[in-house]
């Protein structure tokens, strides 16, 4: 028999080590894709019914100054995932399309990131992401997962490396069909009529064979691009477990029904835990769809039947949580990646777009209407219920706030953006952690808002603004989405000004005859953005045109792409059973 001291001071250990397990809380983390603030009961709507969603915020912390890193969701996805705003992981385009289109493009989240997802996996933690990813998928060959969730912490992935888009449901239009108004047409066609000129006047050859070249390189190009168009839902919308397509292309209507189950399923299969779920919604990012029971059930159509779809799916995750006892032990997050697309309009004139609430403008902007999102934080016993916080936050916050709960230590050898909120949140401290924010448009410094330590201003200062269009609008209609660059913006010199204390509209632009500080407070603000940006070190950039272009060897497929990519073998047949709410 072994010493009877040593056994117990080992049985003492393992007690002890099991403690510390069990003593480590839950994290779900829920962020619905192009919600705007304005759409939930609990940010003041009173149309739409979110009761599950409203619960959560009757019972937890309201932010209403909470702000996406970014105004689009690649870069406002991996600044959450990192705490790092976008530009320093290479996840900011220094070009027109800032976000990913195709499957079989070579860009992505690099694996030296270090989401919170891989240190909780370190500590112990069993993670999946479940929904939408949109940070790219392969590198070199169609099965390296070199940007899959899987490379990133998480354990187990069900669900679209890219968005929800037009494509991807017949009769909702083709997401190209808004790339083909920016086709130079006259240059193309200029460019044909000279080569054919060249030939046909008989020049000499080899000029004639540079005609022929160039002349069938373009006719090539116009083809494979068309292919593109026609195979797009089969190339690009499938659906994954783990590193295996098992629907391509995906039936829509159930999805957010079987993505319900699948969470459901995690949490019962880790209920002894620690455990984090990233439920990542394909909603409301059109084209919109929904199942069978919403159709119909909301007083704003097929948007608010989506809105509905998701509260509900909300209320299913919460009642689980509360079934399998982990309510007290689980910090649940809710948010959306960044405000509503404005200008989403389906092809038969219906609105399929979300709310801004006061705030102006939305998606793909840095108005507050682009950036400011709902973000609610539930757990009971450790934040107090209805609380109300109205300081500058951000999504980059959750990775600090997660990683120190789960006892993992911050990286050093990285820049971190985001603060940890359960100071804020628990109210040991009055004032968030953040004085200068930093809002991005693609990789351009779009703006910067300034909370002085001694003041009870937010200031916000911009330094260009999207041209909308028409005039009277808060948007751009013309190009489907706001652009970041010339000829789609105006720069301001001095920058535009506005106290969002006072001015949350952003209607009232301040200039030195109603702002006697005006001058001082531009020169800190200017002085912090210059500081700022040199600290941003160059990195790759992943959303290059080279890194965007479809790679066929990137290509995943189920099937042979002779087959066109076709299958349906997902065993996700359960729908998650419960009435609708209201």
């Amino acid at each position: 028999m072994g010493n009877p001291r040593i056994l117990v001071v080992l049985g003492w250990l393992l007690v002890e080590a099991s403690s510390q397990g069990a003593s480590k809380p839950n994290f779900v983390l829920m962020m619905v894709d192009d919600l705007g603030i304005g759409d939930l009961g609990c940010y003041g709507n009173t149309t739409l019914k979110t009761p599950n969603i409203d619960r959560l915020a009757q019972d937890g912390v309201k932010l209403t100054q909470h702000l996406a890193a970014s105004p689009l969701c690649t870069p406002s996805r991996a600044a959450f995932l990192t705490g790092r705003y976008p530009i320093r992981s290479g996840m900011a385009s220094h070009g027109r399309v800032g976000v990913f289109i195709i499957s079989a493009s070579s860009g992505g989240l690099p694996r030296e990131e270090r989401t919170f997802a891989r240190l909780l996996k370190e500590q112990g933690y069993k993670t999946a992401v479940i929904g939408k990813w949109h940070l790219g998928l392969n590198c070199e060959h169609s099965s390296d997962h070199c940007h899959h969730p899987s490379a990133h912490g998480f354990d187990h992935f069900y669900g679209i490396p890219l968005t929800n888009l037009r494509d991807c449901q017949s009769g909702h239009g083709s997401v190209f069909s808004v790339a083909l108004i920016h086709v130079p047409y006259g240059v193309v066609v200029a460019v044909l009529g000279g080569l054919v000129s060249l030939y046909v006047t008989g020049a000499r050859v080899a000029a004639r064979r540079l005609a022929l070249g160039l002349g069938a390189l373009l006719l090539t190009a116009a083809a494979l691009f068309g292919l593109l168009l026609l195979t797009y839902a089969d190339l690009n919308c499938f659906l994954m477990r783990g590193e295996e397509v098992v629907e391509q292309p995906y039936m829509a209507e159930n999805l957010t029904q079987r993505m319900t189950g699948e969470a459901v399923e995690f949490l019962e299969r880790n209920s002894d835990g620690p455990f984090l779920l990233f439920f990542s919604f394909l909603q409301v990012h059109t084209a919109l769809f929904t199942s069978p029971r919403f159709r119909g059930k909301s007083s704003h159509g097929l948007y608010g039947d989506v809105v509905m779809e998701v509260d509900w799916s909300v209320g299913q995750i919460m009642k689980t949580l509360e079934r399998l006892k982990l309510k007290e032990k689980t910090l649940v997050y809710l948010t959306s990646d960044q405000g509503p697309h404005l200008e989403e309009i389906s092809i038969n004139g219906e609105v399929h777009r979300g709310y801004s609430g006061i705030y102006k403008a939305g998606k793909s902007t840095n108005w507050e209407g682009g950036i400011r999102v709902p973000g609610i934080l539930h757990w009971p016993g450790e934040l107090p219920a209805g609380k109300v916080i109205d300081e500058p936050t951000s999504n980059m916050d959750i990775f600090p706030s997660v990683v120190n709960l789960a006892g993992a230590s911050i990286p050093s050898d990285r820049k971190i953006d985001g603060r940890d909120l359960m100071p804020l949140l628990q109210g040991r401290v009055e004032r968030s952690d953040h004085e200068f924010m930093f809002h991005y448009c693609n990789a351009n410094l779009n703006g910067v808002r300034w909370r002085p330590a001694n003041g009870t201003s937010v200031w916000k200062a911009l330094f260009f603004t999207p041209d909308f269009y028409p005039e009277n609008a808060t948007a751009c209609f013309h190009t489907h989405i706001c652009f970041c660059t010339d000829p789609y913006i105006t720069y301001h010199d001095p920058p535009l000004l506005f106290d969002l204390s006072t001015d949350p509209t952003e209607s009232r632009p301040l200039s030195p005859t109603t702002e006697p500080d005006f001058h001082s407070i531009v020169e800190v603000m200017v002085d912090a953005a210059r500081a700022h940006s040199q600290g941003v070190e160059p990195v790759p950039d992943q959303l290059t045109l080279m890194n965007q272009l479809w790679k066929p060897w990137l290509q995943p497929c189920c099937s042979t792409l002779g087959q066109m990519c076709r299958c349906k073998r997902d065993h996700r047949q359960g729908l998650v059973g419960a009435e609708v709410e209201g």
